[in-house]
C-alpha cells in the first residue's frame, strides 16, 4: 500500500511538470474541507504498466512514455505479461478539481473534478449538491445527439435554445450533456450563454457536462494535487485535432477517467448510472413517492445515438425527439405516426440514405436490421415517444413539449392509477408551471373535490407558488376545509421561510414549538397593545378539569366558546397574515382577495409591515416591507373610495365598526397606528370625522350661530341651530314620501318638522347635545385660554406682589386645572394600552411636551416667587414660562385648514433650522474667536469674552457691524484700557501713541469673508432648505393636516364639556366615581359593535364592493400603456413566428396556383381552338365588343381586386360546380350555371371571382334571364299584376337564380319569428338548455316558430307545435324576452324579389317560476315531441338557428 502511494505521488509530479507556470497557486480560505473530501472519496485511474504500442512514443494506453510513473516503464514487475486494461490500470486519488476559468468576455467560471469509471453516483450527486452547493433538481433534462457539428435550422434552433432556457429555469432543472464545445453540446451552451446574457431572465442555468478525460484537449491546465482556484483553461478549437475542447458555457464538469487516452465514450456507462441514480430521489427531498422526473432529448444523431434512446425507454425514460435536426432524430421522427407494420427495412434504409448521405455508405445490412429492430422497439413505446415538429398548426415551444411528455408518461401508466393525477400534479407544482396544469390537468373531464387538493395547497404554500394557489382557488379548494384543523396552521409557521417574524419568534420559542398562542402574542406586539389576541389562548388540561357537578355547566359553556371562536375564525384571515408576516406580496395578495373584513386586513397588514420594518436590521428587507405596506394602503382606500360612493352612510359604519378577526378594533384605528396618512384624508374619513367634531349638532351649521348659541342657548329650542337627528328624521320623511304612491302630488310639511314628535330631541337633551360637543367644547377651551393669558399677563406685569393678590390665586387654580386635565389624559386609556404604554404615546405630542414644560416651569417659579430671596428669579420663571403658553396657544390653529398646514410647515422649518445652526456655529465661533484674539489682549472677563467671541459675529450677521476693527469708526472712549469697567470692553492693543495698533487689513479681510460665508452663502443655504421643506409639505399639507386634524377632534372627544377652571370640577367627579367604581375612566369612544345578523349584511357588502374595485383595478392595468406595449410586443413576436413557419408553404401553395392557373389556360385555349376549326363560332351569337368586355373585367377588378388578365379566362359562358345551383336559359343555346344562394357567390375562391361579381343586383349581365316562379307549384309563367311589381323588391343580398316570390307568401321581406326557451339546469355542473320541437314536415328538430300572418306576437303555427293554452301563456311573457337578433337571413326559399327577415326571440325561464313548471308539465306530456337540449356547438340543427344559439350562450355569459 505504501508502495502505490509513493508511485502515486510520483506519477503526479511528472505529469504537473508542464502545467506549474500556468496554475495559480489554490486559496487556503477555499475549502480546505472541500479538498480534504475530494482526496477522501473522488479517485482517478492511471497507468502502471507500460508497454509500447504501434505508436513509437505512446503505450498502449494511449498516454505518452513521459505521463507515466517510473515504475511503470521497468519491465521487470510485469515480465512476460502483455498489457490488459483490468490489471494494468490502477485507482488513486484524484489530482484535477477545483474551479475552472475559460477566460475571454465575461469571465465564465465553472466546477469541475476529474472522476475514475467506478466511481458510486451517490457520491458524485453528494459532490453535486454538497460540496458544489446547487439546489437539488425538479427535472433532469439529459441532451444527447450529434456529437460533431452539425446544422440546425435557424426557427429550430431558436425553438430549441428558448424552450431549453425556459423549462430549465422555470422548474428549477439540471441539463446534463457530454461538455464539450462540439455538437449538441455546443448548442446547449450557447442557449446557456444567450441566457446570461440576457438582462430579462434570472438565476443561474445548471449545465453539467459529462466528458471523458482522455478527449479532452488541454486538459494538463488542470491538474493540480491540492486543487485549482481557478484554473486558467484555453479554449483552443484549431489545435485540438482528434480531442475536444471543454464547452465555455457549462457551468460543471464531471471528467471520467478510464485510464486510457483517445477513447470516447468512456463517459456514458458512469452518466446513464447519474441520471438513473437523481431519477429514483424523492421530488423535493419530499416522502411522497414522487421521485425527480428524467426526460431525454435528443438532436440529430447517429447510430450511438439511437441506442442511447433505446437504452432510455428499456428505463422508462420519455425521450423527446426534435424533428429537422437531423439523421436518427429524423428518420425516428418520420417513423413515428406509422403503424408498426409499415416501418420496414426498406423503409428505414430509404430513410437513413435520405438523412445521413455519404455516412449511409458505411451501413452494413447487419447494422440496418439491428437499428430496424430497434426503431420498432421503439416505436411500441408509444407513451415514452414525442416528436416536436415545427407546423403552421403547432406553435408550443419545446419547453412545452418536454413537460407535456412526462405528464403524458404519468398519465398513461396503468400501474399508478389514480395517483396519476396527483402525480401530475406534484410535478407541475415543483416545476411551477401553471401553464400546464390548466390545460393538462384542470380539465372538464376531471371533478376535483375540495378535500382532495388540500395537500395541494399545502405544497404550493410552501413552495411559494402564487399561480398555484390561485388555480386551487378557482377550482374548488376551500379555505375553510383546509385550515379547519389548527395545526396545519402552525405547521405553515413552522416552516415558513426566514424572515423578521421568525427570529422574532425564535426569541420566545424555538421553532418546533410554535404554537397559535405564540404567534397571536407577537403578531399582538406587532399590531399594538390596543388590540386583543387575534388567536385565544388554549385551555390547558389543568384548567379543564373541574367538579363533577359543574361539569355539565361549563362544559357547554365552553363548548359555546369554541363554537363562537369558530364561528368567528376566518381562514382568509389567517393565510393572509401568514403571507404578511413573511414579506410575501403575491401570496398575500391572492389571500387579502379572500379576507372577510378586507379594509380592516389591509390595514392591519400595512401596521404589521410598517412595525416589523422599523425592528428589522436588514435595510432592503425593511424597504421591500414599506413598499408592500404602502401597496395594501392603497388598496384600503380603494376599496372604501368604492364603498363610500356607493352609500356614504355604510361606509361610516364600515369605519367605527368593531372587527373580531382582527383584535376587536376598528378600521380607523388601525388607520391611525398605521400611520397611514392617505387613507385617513379620504373623504370619507374625513367625513366621519367632521361629524365626530360635531357631535350631535348639524354639519351644516355655520360657525357663527354655534358661537351664538354656546351664550344665548335658548335659541336651540327656536330652530335655530339644527341637529343631526333632525335631519336624520326629516330624511326618513322625506324617503317614505317618494316610497308611497298616494301622497305623490299631495303636499307635505316635513320640511317643518314638528318638535312635538316622540322621537324629536327633549329640551334637556338638545342642551347636553350642544355643550357635549367637542366642536363647543373647542371653542370654549379657546376662550379659557385666551382668558388665561390675558390674566396671566395682568399678574406678571400690574399684580406681581409680594403677597399673591387675588388674581394670582386664580391664576393659580386655574393652573391647578390644567394640570388635572393633563393628569386624566395620561391616565385615560379606553383601548387598554396600558399606563406605560399611554405616558409614551403622551409625550410623543409636541403640544403635551410643551404643556409638562409649561406646568414644570411655573412650578418653580411658583416655588421660587414664595420665597425671599428668589423672588424676582420666580418672576422671570414665570414670565418664560408665559412665552411657552402663548407657543401652546398655537394648537388651537390646527383645526384650520388654512392655518392647521402652517403649523406643519413652521415644525418642520424649526428642526431644519437646529441642524443648520450647528453648521452656522462653526463660522460664528471661528471668526469670533479669531477676532477677539487679534484685537484684545487678555481680557479674562467671561462676559465680555462671549460677547466678543460669539455675540458680536452673530449680531453681524443681521447687519450689527463692529467699531473696533478699523480707525474710522474706533471710539477710544467706549472702551477700558485695562478691562477695569465692567460696563465697557476693553480697549484693543495700543502702540507706543495710544493708538491702536490692531492690522487693519486683516480684520476687514476677515469680516469681509466672514460675511460673505455666513451671510451669502449660508443664509442663502437656509432659504434653499427653507423652501425645499416648504415645498414637500406643501405637497402633502392637505393629507398631514387632516391625519393629525384627527389627534385634536379626539382629545375633545373625550375632553368634559366644563372648560378651565370649571374643567375641575368634572374632573374631581371622575375621580370620585373611579375610586367608587373601582373601575377606569370611561369615555364615549369611536366604535360600534353591530348584531351578527347586521355584521355580516356589512361584509357582504364589504365584499361587493372589493369585488368591483379588483374588477376596475384590473380593467385599468390592461390599459395602461406598459400592458398595452407588452401585449403589442408579444402579438408581433407571435405573428412573426408565424410568418416564418408559414412562409415556407404559402410560397408552396402560390407556386402550385400559378402551375394550376396556366394549365387551365391552356387548355381553355385548346377548347376554343378545337370549337373554332369544328365551325361552332359561325353559329355563335357575335361575342360582346374588346371594348365592352376590358370594360366589365376592369369594373369587376376594380371592384374585386382581380387581375385582368385573369379573367380573361372566365368570361361567360360558364360552367361552376355548386352545392346548389338553378339552370337558366340565355337568349342563345348556351346554358349558364350560377350559385343560388349570394352567400354561396361569396364563398368560390378567385378563379371565380367574375361570377361572385354578377351575383349582385348593382352589377349589369344583359344575360342574366333566370326562371320565373310566382308560387311554390307555379310553372314557368308570370302573372301580370305580379310582374310589374317585381322591379319594386329586389333582394338586398343579389341574385338567387330565380324571380318572382318562390315558395314563400309574398314579395319583399317575409317576416318571421323564432323562439329560444332557456332554462339553467341544476346538476353536477349548471348547464344552459333550450327547448326544441319536432318538425313532421322537415322530419326533424327545430326551434319553435315561423311566418309571422298579422303584427300578432308569435306565429299562429306554433298552436300545432305547442299546445294552445302553452302558446297563449308564451305570448303572455313575450314582452318579458330579450330580442337576440333580427333582420335578413340565408333561407333556401329566398329569390331575387322574396327573402326572410327573422326575429329571434330569448326568453329565460327561473326555475323558481309557474310559468316555467307550465313548460317542463307541458314537455313532459310530449311524448318526445318537445325536449330539452343543452347550448353547445354539437347540436343537431340548420346552421344559422346554431348561430342563434351561439349567441343566446354569449347573452347568458356561457361557453358555446
Amino acid at each position: 500500500m505504501v508502495e502505490v502511494v509513493i508511485k502515486s505521488r510520483r506519477f503526479r509530479l511528472t505529469s504537473t511538470v508542464r502545467a506549474s507556470r500556468k496554475i495559480s497557486p489554490p486559496l487556503s480560505s477555499q475549502g480546505s474541507s472541500f479538498t480534504s473530501w475530494i482526496k477522501e472519496n473522488i479517485r482517478k485511474r492511471e497507468c502502471c504498466f507500460y508497454e509500447k504500442s504501434v505508436r513509437e512514443d505512446a503505450c498502449k494506453c494511449g498516454h505518452p512514455k513521459t505521463d507515466h510513473v517510473e515504475e511503470a516503464t521497468k519491465p521487470d514487475n510485469f515480465t512476460g505479461e502483455s498489457w490488459d486494461e483490468d490489471r494494468h490500470v490502477r485507482e488513486v486519488p484524484t489530482d484535477a478539481f477545483g474551479d475552472i476559468s475559460f477566460g475571454g468576455s465575461g469571465q465564465k467560471t465553472g466546477k469541475y473534478a476529474r472522476v475514475f469509471t467506478d466511481t458510486k453516483p451517490e457520491i458524485l450527486y453528494q459532490l453535486l449538491t454538497e460540496q458544489w452547493n446547487l439546489s437539488p433538481p425538479n427535472l433532469l433534462i439529459s441532451v444527447t445527439g450529434g456529437a460533431k457539428n452539425f446544422y440546425l435550422k435557424p426557427r429550430l434552433k431558436s425553438m430549441f435554445h428558448r424552450g431549453l432556457i425556459k423549462v430549465a429555469q422555470t422548474t428549477g432543472a439540471w441539463i446534463i450533456t457530454g461538455g464539450t464545445h462540439a455538437g449538441v453540446m455546443k448548442h446547449v451552451g450557447r442557449a446557456v450563454r444567450d441566457h446570461a446574457l440576457s438582462s430579462s431572465m434570472q438565476g443561474q442555468i445548471v449545465a453539467i457536462g459529462v466528458a471523458t478525460w482522455g478527449t479532452i484537449h488541454n486538459r494538463d491546465a488542470l491538474v493540480n494535487p491540492e486543487g485549482c482556484f481557478p484554473a486558467n483553461y484555453e479554449l483552443d478549437i484549431e489545435g485540438q485535432g482528434r480531442l475536444s475542447c471543454l464547452d465555455n458555457n457549462h457551468t460543471h464538469f464531471l471528467m471520467v477517467d478510464d485510464g486510457t487516452q483517445g477513447n470516447y465514450g468512456v463517459e456514458i456507462e458512469l452518466r446513464s448510472s447519474l441520471e438513473k441514480y437523481i431519477s429514483e430521489r424523492n421530488l423535493g427531498g419530499t416522502e411522497s413517492g414522487v421521485t425527480i422526473p428524467v426526460v431525454c432529448v435528443v438532436l440529430d444523431g447517429g447510430p450511438g445515438t439511437l441506442n442511447t434512446i433505446y437504452n432510455a425507454m428499456l428505463n422508462e425514460t420519455q425521450c423527446v425527439i426534435l424533428e429537422g435536426s437531423g439523421r436518427i432524430a429524423d428518420v425516428i421522427a418520420q417513423v413515428a405516426g406509422l403503424p408498426l407494420f409499415q416501418v420496414t427495412i426498406a423503409l428505414i434504409q430509404q430513410l437513413m440514405k435520405k438523412y445521413f448521405g455519404q455516412e449511409y455508405k458505411s451501413f452494413s445490412d447487419c447494422k440496418i436490421i439491428e437499428w430496424t429492430e430497434k426503431i420498432q422497439d421503439i416505436i411500441r413505446k408509444s407513451h415514452l415517444l414525442t416528436v416536436f415538429r415545427i407546423s403552421e398548426d403547432n406553435h408550443r415551444d419545446v419547453d412545452v413539449a418536454i413537460l407535456q411528455a412526462l405528464l403524458k408518461a404519468s398519465k398513461t401508466s396503468e400501474r399508478l392509477g389514480i395517483k396519476s393525477w396527483r402525480r401530475q400534479l406534484e410535478l407541475a407544482i415543483a416545476w411551477n408551471r401553471v401553464d400546464l396544469a390548466e390545460t393538462e390537468i384542470f380539465t372538464e373531464e376531471s371533478q376535483w373535490k375540495s378535500g382532495e387538493l388540500c395537500w395541494a395547497m399545502r405544497l404550493a404554500l410552501e413552495k411559494n407558488r402564487p399561480q398555484f394557489v390561485s388555480l386551487l382557488l378557482e377550482n374548488g379548494v376551500s379555505l375553510k376545509d383546509f385550515l379547519k384543523d389548527e395545526e396545519t396552521l402552525c405547521e405553515l409557521y413552522r416552516e415558513m421561510p426566514s424572515c423578521i417574524f421568525l427570529r422574532k419568534l425564535a426569541k420566545r420559542v424555538k421553532p418546533p414549538e410554535i404554537s397559535m398562542t405564540h404567534v397571536s402574542n407577537e403578531v399582538r406586539h406587532l399590531l399594538g397593545s390596543f388590540t386583543k389576541a387575534l388567536y385565544p389562548p388554549t385551555d390547558t388540561p389543568s384548567q379543564i378539569e373541574m367538579p363533577r357537578e359543574e361539569t355539565g355547566s361549563t362544559g357547554s359553556q365552553t363548548k359555546s366558546r369554541e363554537d363562537n371562536a369558530d364561528a368567528q375564525r376566518d381562514p382568509g384571515r389567517d393565510l393572509f397574515l401568514w403571507a404578511v408576516v413573511h414579506n410575501n406580496k403575491e401570496l398575500a395578495e391572492i389571500a387579502w382577495e379572500q379576507c372577510k373584513d378586507c379594509v380592516s386586513a389591509a390595514l392591519a397588514a400595512s401596521k404589521i409591515l410598517k412595525t416589523m420594518a422599523e425592528e428589522g436590521s436588514d435595510p432592503d428587507e425593511a424597504e421591500d416591507m414599506r413598499e408592500l405596506a404602502s401597496h395594501f394602503e392603497d388598496h384600503a382606500i380603494g376599496v372604501f373610495s368604492e364603498c363610500h360612493n356607493n352609500d356614504e352612510e355604510r361606509a361610516r359604519k364600515l369605519l367605527v365598526q368593531v372587527s373580531p378577526s382582527w383584535g376587536k378594533t376598528t378600521c380607523l384605528r388601525l388607520a391611525l397606528e398605521a400611520d397611514d396618512k392617505s387613507f385617513v384624508a379620504q373623504s370619507g374619513v374625513q367625513a366621519l370625522l367632521t361629524q365626530i367634531w360635531c357631535g350631535e349638532l348639524s354639519e351644516d351649521n355655520p360657525v357663527w350661530r354655534v358661537l351664538i348659541c354656546m351664550v344665548f342657548f335658548p335659541l336651540i329650542y327656536t330652530g335655530f341651530l339644527a341637529f343631526r337627528r333632525d335631519e336624520d328624521i326629516h330624511r326618513e320623511d322625506e324617503n317614505k314620501e317618494i316610497k308611497s304612491v298616494e301622497t305623490v302630488t299631495g303636499r307635505t310639511n316635513s320640511r317643518n318638522p314638528d318638535l312635538s314628535d316622540p322621537k324629536r330631541q327633549k329640551p334637556p337633551r338638545r342642551l347636553v347635545h350642544l355643550y357635549s360637543s367637542p366642536q363647543v367644547k373647542f371653542y370654549w377651551n379657546v376662550v379659557s385660554h385666551f382668558a388665561f393669558l390675558s390674566l396671566y399677563a395682568v399678574v406678571v406685569m400690574i399684580d406681581f406682589q409680594a403677597t399673591p393678590s387675588a388674581e394670582e390665586i386664580l391664576l393659580y387654580v386655574w393652573l391647578l386645572s390644567l394640570v388635572c386635565e393633563e393628569v386624566r389624559q395620561v391616565f385615560h386609556d379606553p383601548d387598554g394600552f396600558g399606563y406605560h404604554e399611554k405616558a409614551k404615546m403622551y409625550i410623543k405630542d409636541l403640544w403635551n411636551i410643551l404643556d409638562v414644560l409649561s406646568i414644570i416651569l411655573f412650578a418653580i417659579g411658583l416655588t421660587f416667587r414664595l420665597t425671599t430671596e428668589l423672588f424676582y428669579a420666580g418672576k422671570i420663571l414665570l414670565c418664560i414660562d408665559f412665552v411657552v403658553f402663548c407657543l401652546r396657544f398655537m394648537a388651537i390653529f390646527t383645526i384650520s385648514k388654512t392655518l392647521g398646514p402652517k403649523i406643519i410647515t413652521v415644525r418642520r422649518m424649526m428642526t431644519d433650522m437646529f441642524f443648520f445652526m450647528f453648521l452656522l456655529s462653526i463660522w460664528v465661533v471661528a471668526y469670533g474667536v479669531a477676532k477677539q484674539g487679534i484685537l484684545i489682549h487678555n481680557d479674562d472677563r467671561l462676559d465680555w469674552i462671549v460677547r466678543g467671541a460669539i455675540y458680536e459675529p452673530y449680531l453681524i450677521i443681521f447687519g450689527h457691524f463692529p467699531t473696533n476693527i478699523d480707525y474710522g469708526a474706533f471710539d477710544l472712549d467706549s472702551c477700558s484700557m485695562n478691562g477695569t469697567d465692567p460696563l465697557k470692553s476693553k480697549c484693543p492693543v495700543l502702540n507706543e501713541n495710544l493708538t491702536p495698533a490692531f492690522p487693519e487689513w486683516l480684520t476687514i479681510i476677515m469680516l469681509c469673508v466672514y460675511l460673505l460665508f455666513a451671510n451669502i452663502l449660508l443664509l442663502n443655504l437656509l432659504i434653499a432648505i427653507f423652501n425645499f421643506t416648504f415645498q414637500t409639505v406643501q405637497d402633502n399639507t392637505d393629507r398631514i393636516w387632516k391625519f393629525q386634524r384627527y389627534e385634536l377632534i379626539q382629545e375633545y372627544h373625550s375632553r368634559p364639556a366644563a372648560p378651565p377652571p370649571f374643567i375641575l370640577f368634572s374632573n374631581f367627579y371622575l375621580f370620585v366615581r373611579m375610586l367608587a367604581v373601582r373601575a377606569s375612566i370611561i369615555s364615549k369612544e369611536s366604535k360600534t359593535v353591530l348584531p351578527q345578523m347586521k355584521e355580516q349584511q356589512l361584509l357582504s357588502w364589504e365584499a361587493l364592493m372589493k369585488d368591483r374595485y379588483l374588477l376596475s383595478t384590473k380593467q385599468k392595468k390592461n390599459q395602461s400603456m406598459e400592458r398595452r406595449i407588452l401585449d403589442t410586443s408579444q402579438k408581433v413576436t407571435t405573428i412573426a413566428d408565424r410568418l416564418e413557419t408559414s412562409s415556407a408553404a404559402v410560397a408552396q401553395r402560390l407556386a402550385g396556383l400559378e402551375k394550376q392557373a396556366c394549365q387551365s389556360a391552356k387548355a381553355l385555349q385548346w377548347i376554343m381552338d378545337s370549337l373554332k376549326s369544328q365551325g361552332f363560332a359561325a353559329k355563335e351569337a357575335q361575342p360582346p365588343s374588346q371594348h365592352q368586355t376590358s370594360s366589365l373585367n376592369m369594373d369587376v377588378s376594380k371592384s374585386q381586386g382581380v387581375s385582368p388578365l385573369l379573367l380573361a379566362h372566365f368570361n361567360p359562358p360558364c360552367s361552376l360546380e355548386c352545392s346548389r345551383r338553378v339552370h337558366f336559359h340565355h337568349k342563345t343555346t348556351t346554358s349558364c350555371w350560377l350559385p343560388t344562394s349570394p352567400r354561396h357567390c361569396k364563398t368560390l375562391f378567385v378563379g371565380f371571382r367574375l361570377v361572385q361579381v354578377l351575383c349582385f343586383l348593382q352589377v349589369s349581365f344583359s344575360s342574366y334571364s333566370p326562371a320565373y316562379y310566382p308560387s311554390g307549384d307555379g310553372g314557368d309563367h308570370v302573372d301580370g299584376s305580379e310582374s310589374e311589381a317585381l322591379d319594386n323588391y329586389r333582394n338586398p343580398r343579389g341574385r338567387t337564380g330565380i324571380r318572382g316570390r318562390g315558395t314563400l307568401s309574398r314579395l319583399g321581406p317575409n317576416q318571421s319569428t323564432e323562439l329560444v326557451l332557456t332554462r339553467i339546469q341544476e346538476g353536477h355542473r349548471s348547464v344552459l338548455e333550450y327547448l326544441e320541437v319536432w318538425d313532421e314536415s322537415k322530419g326533424t328538430f327545430t326551434l319553435p316558430g315561423g311566418a309571422l300572418q298579422s303584427a300578432d306576437y308569435l306565429p299562429v303555427t306554433l298552436d300545432s307545435t305547442i299546445r294552445k293554452t302553452m302558446n297563449e301563456k308564451i305570448n303572455a311573457n313575450v314582452s318579458e324576452g330579450t330580442k337576440v337578433c333580427e333582420g335578413y337571413v340565408d333561407d333556401c326559399r329566398n329569390t331575387d324579389n322574396a327573402w326572410v327577415e327573422i326575429t329571434v326571440l330569448n326568453i329565460h325561464l327561473e326555475s323558481t317560476s309557474q310559468f316555467a313548471a307550465d313548460i317542463n308539465s307541458t314537455v313532459e306530456s310530449s311524448n318526445g315531441a318537445l325536449q330539452w337540449q343543452e347550448v353547445s356547438v354539437k347540436t343537431r340543427l340548420h346552421s344559422h338557428q346554431r348561430e342563434f344559439l351561439r349567441l343566446v350562450a354569449k347573452l347568458h355569459n356561457r361557453r358555446f
